[in-house]
């Protein structure tokens, strides 16, 4: 007589490893963080990011993510991603551009070209990318390279929500009054209730 043996220790560990995921995401939760300045005004299109213990710095393979040309700007103006992930520069403007960096993140040009170039930019560590155009001296973007998942971009009141999950974290912030080579500030939280973060 054949006796079948399930793997019941194999599935048990499964189970235990899929609740724990499932578990985290579900304590994530939207969290509002307000960015001002020392005098108390709000900070648009500043990049907030949240680092968490455990979390992944690098984002998953295949990650593309787009920064416009059109009206011969840079949009969004301040665009955070998280390292590893790849972009696009897609030119919607009837002109062209040439799109450069010289920021030691990420040096890098894309010489005059319409539409969208055909391979993307990765961005492989963390910093600040200032962008610029040789055509067009007055276009001026950033991207902001960050070791997390949770970030976002600053509205117009200096608001952003974030999924993040409960706990204590470490926020990061950075703006372009700061300049590229300012490392972000740094300012411990606590998910729960808003956040107001200060800068310089």
């Amino acid at each position: 007589m054949t006796t079948t043996r399930h793997p019941l220790p194999l599935l048990h560990s499964l189970s235990i490893g899929a609740l724990a995921l499932l578990s985290a995401h579900a304590m994530a939760a939207p969290q509002t963080f307000t960015v001002v300045d020392a005098a108390g005004q709000p900070i648009a299109s500043a990049a907030v990011s949240v680092i968490v213990k455990g979390g992944k710095p690098t984002a998953p393979a295949g990650t593309v993510v787009d920064m416009v040309q059109k009206n011969r700007r840079f949009t969004p103006s301040v665009l955070p991603v998280q390292t590893g992930t790849a972009v696009n520069f897609p030119n919607l403007d009837t002109v062209r551009h040439h799109v450069y960096s010289f920021s030691p993140t990420r040096k890098f040009e894309i010489k005059l070209y319409a539409g969208t170039p055909a391979a993307p930019v990765v961005f492989d560590k963390p910093g600040t990318a200032t962008l610029g155009c040789n055509i067009h001296d007055t276009m001026v973007g950033y991207i902001h390279v960050v070791d997390t998942p949770y970030f976002g971009t600053t509205d117009a009141a200096g608001k952003v929500t974030i999924d993040v999950p409960a706990g204590e974290h470490k926020a990061q912030l950075w703006y372009p009054a700061l300049g590229e080579a300012t490392p972000p500030i740094e300012i411990p939280v606590r998910t729960g209730a808003p956040v107001t973060l200060k800068g310089k």
